[in-house]
């Protein structure tokens, strides 16, 4: 069981709604101006990673806060509130420019309301800059399964500041990051820890979760949702998006989409103005040495089969599922199941490993699985679908 509750860090607040590019030398910026009508020009200044070295957060900040916005979305309903819009609410959260195009990554659930198949786009976007301009924006896509959005404003009359893309692949514990967003509606607030864990899962939209989570004891608070955390060369390594909490305040506890699986749906939204994953229909628990030793497994580290979708891909496939339950080390246990040591030629050792792998695959592919059933290693090749926006019934054992 959980101990705290895991809450998205948009806010929703009743307001009245006011009317990557190149490089430079030495980590600075440069500045480009390009023609967007007869009269408006915009201003774009293209940012690259600093050198490493001394963590410096001011020098960090001062760079990228210009690129990191405000974005309020208004949303169809009624609140009763007369400072509401009318006839609807609003909902406020940040995001970060990340072209001159003047396209701009934020989380899914700040330009939408809902879950699952319920899920319902904002019907109006404005971005607010660190210059005070506020413009309306469109709604080039979401993404409910990593919590990623894209939303795109003209950039004509606007300096836009890009924020470089970094890495997560090689982040470590320890390692220091910025929080930059507007919590509570305070724009451009920093706030400065480190990361704190890697290799979360998290909550998504979907009944689907997101693996691969930082975590970080930079404060994150209602409001920071679709900002970027930044590590110590001001690169871009996650979007934050939620905070575990009991009171539902910043507890030291955070959580950001990892930049690698961002950029994943960034590209997907721009071509397809939506993100298609694989689907095995599976649920699986990794196996450890005790675990083994107790239902006598075969091997001491793989994911063992839970439970299947009833006519999802596995399924089809002849994956079987446990079929008598068991409780063990203050948890229940499905016995009988396959265990998948590997898939796709990847070994599996942790909870994350077999959906990670499911993720770099599409819909419409096949994998292959290395399983034990009944003490005999086997293979089976399995045909991916494409994952559902809400979890589909799983077969009874």
């Amino acid at each position: 069981m959980r101990p705290a509750r895991a809450i998205p860090a948009a806010v929703v607040l009743l307001l009245a709604l006011a009317g990557c590019g190149g490089s430079s030398s030495k980590g600075g910026s440069s500045t480009a101006a390009v023609q967007s009508g007869p009269t408006s020009t915009t201003r774009v200044e293209v940012l690259k990673a600093l050198p490493g070295g001394r963590f410096d957060p001011q020098a960090i900040y001062r760079r990228s806060a210009p690129g990191v916005v405000t974005v309020i979305s208004e949303f169809a309903g009624a609140t009763g509130n007369p400072l509401a819009p009318q006839g609807g609410r609003a909902g406020l959260g940040s995001g970060f420019v990340v072209s001159s195009k003047g396209e701009i990554a934020t989380n899914a659930h700040v330009v939408t309301s809902g879950e699952g198949s319920s899920i319902r786009r904002a019907r109006h976007v404005y971005v607010q800059f660190a210059d005070h301009n506020q413009v309306p924006a469109t709604i080039v896509g979401a993404d409910p399964n990593s919590d990623v959005g894209l939303i795109r404003v003209d950039p004509a009359g606007l300096t836009l500041r890009p924020l470089p893309l970094g890495s997560s692949a090689a982040l470590v514990v320890g390692a220091p990051v910025l929080a930059i967003g507007s919590p509570f509606g305070e724009p451009e607030s920093l706030s400065v820890g480190v990361v704190s864990g890697l290799d979360r899962t998290i909550d998504s939209l979907t009944n689907f979760q997101i693996s691969g989570a930082i975590q970080t004891d930079a404060a994150i608070n209602s409001g920071n949702s679709g900002g970027p955390l930044v590590d110590a060369r001001g690169a871009v390594i996650g979007i934050n998006s939620q905070i575990q909490s009991t009171s539902g305040g910043g507890e030291g506890v955070g959580f950001a989409v990892p930049i690698d699986t961002v950029r994943r749906s960034l590209d997907e939204l721009r071509r397809h103005g939506k993100v298609s994953y694989a689907y095995l229909g599976v649920s699986t628990v990794a196996v450890f040495p005790q675990l083994a030793q107790r239902f006598g497994l075969p091997v001491t580290e793989g994911n063992w089969v839970q439970e299947v979708t009833r006519g999802g891909p596995a399924d089809n496939a002849g994956i079987h599922a446990g079929d008598r339950t068991v409780r063990f080390q203050a948890r229940q246990y499905r016995t009988g199941g396959d265990v998948i040591v590997r898939a796709g030629g990847r070994t599996l050792t942790t909870d994350d490993d077999l959906g990670k792998t499911i993720a770099g695959y599409r819909a419409g592919q096949e994998i292959e699985l290395e399983l034990y059933r009944d003490g005999r290693r086997r293979t089976v090749r399995v045909k991916l679908g494409e994952r559902p926006l809400t979890r589909p019934q799983i077969s009874s054992p």
